[in-house]
């Protein structure tokens, strides 16, 4: 018989996908939510209860995995499944959905639910680490009332890193994918200039592989640009999303970079690549020359 704690997925998506399945080959009793019902069906197979609402898919559960689109999204979720959840139960809020909302699902549960531990866990990672559980989770809140929640995290990522009182890790999201977006967006332009002076994406990371420079992630992303081939690892209306996310969030710091990338990648969510990868932005602005 499992000790694992019964788990539900609520938000069936890319990621919350690859969350389930990672689950139901570890050997958790997982359940699952998705409001486009068939997003579940290839999981039922290997166990998958798939739900026809939130408060069904929770009302086992001992812990709650949330990966729902944005924020407004979740908060209407999670109010619809609170009155069903367990007493006790963990809710595990994963997706990105800033400051401003994290903190206001915080004090929900605190008012509505104190019996509830709400643990804020954004992850780093895109949808084939996801898959592969090589994500890492961001994790902040209550860790001791929380202890059932680790052998889940195990389930679906490399590694947990936990950073203090529930919030701590959306703001640490946050800064990261300010980093990751500022990352793509130089990559992007530095691969115009390259193919400008008559290199090749091959050429730049034969420079820069094997030193300080070499990101594997940037590997990847010039892959993309070489085959022109941009499947979404991660949407670039996500990306943008999370960019307007920290500049909202960060009020007392000077970003204009990241603001003038943000102005770059709206105009190319508006030109129609909003659903391809975010190294979708190299051919934009690649088009934008000609």
């Amino acid at each position: 018989m499992s000790q694992h704690p019964a788990v539900a997925v609520l938000g069936l998506g890319a990621m919350g996908h690859a969350f389930a399945a990672n689950l139901l080959k570890n050997g958790f009793s997982t359940s699952g939510w998705n409001r486009t019902k068939s997003r579940g069906d290839d999981l039922k197979a290997a166990g998958l209860t798939l739900a026809n609402s939130p408060q069904q898919a929770v009302e086992q559960a001992g812990v709650v995995i949330t990966m729902l689109a944005d924020a407004a999204t979740t908060e209407s979720v999670l109010e619809q499944a609170s009155s069903a959840l367990k007493n006790g139960a963990i809710v595990v809020q994963m997706g990105t959905i800033g400051v401003e909302a994290t903190e206001k699902l915080i004090g929900f549960f605190a008012e509505r639910r104190p019996d509830v531990v709400f643990i804020d866990a954004p992850v780093s990672g895109t949808k084939t680490p996801a898959e592969n559980a090589q994500i890492v989770v961001l994790a902040s809140g209550d860790r001791q009332r929380a202890a059932a929640v680790e052998p889940v995290f195990a389930a679906i990522s490399k590694a947990t890193k936990w950073l203090g009182a529930a919030g701590s890790a959306s703001k640490m999201k946050l800064v990261v994918n300010a980093w990751l977006i500022s990352m793509v967006q130089g990559l992007s332009e530095s691969m115009q200039m390259a193919k400008e002076f008559g290199f090749t994406s091959d050429d730049l990371w034969s420079v820069l592989e094997g030193g300080p420079l070499a990101v594997p992630y940037a590997s990847a992303k010039l892959e993309m640009m070489k085959e022109g081939r941009y499947d979404p690892q991660m949407q670039l209306t996500w990306a943008l999303k999370d960019a307007r996310l920290a500049l909202s969030a960060a009020k007392d710091s000077e970003l204009p970079g990241l603001r003038l990338i943000a102005d770059v990648w709206q105009e190319a969510v508006n030109a129609g690549y909003g659903e391809n990868d975010l190294s979708v932005v190299y051919h934009y602005l690649s088009e934008k020359t000609l």
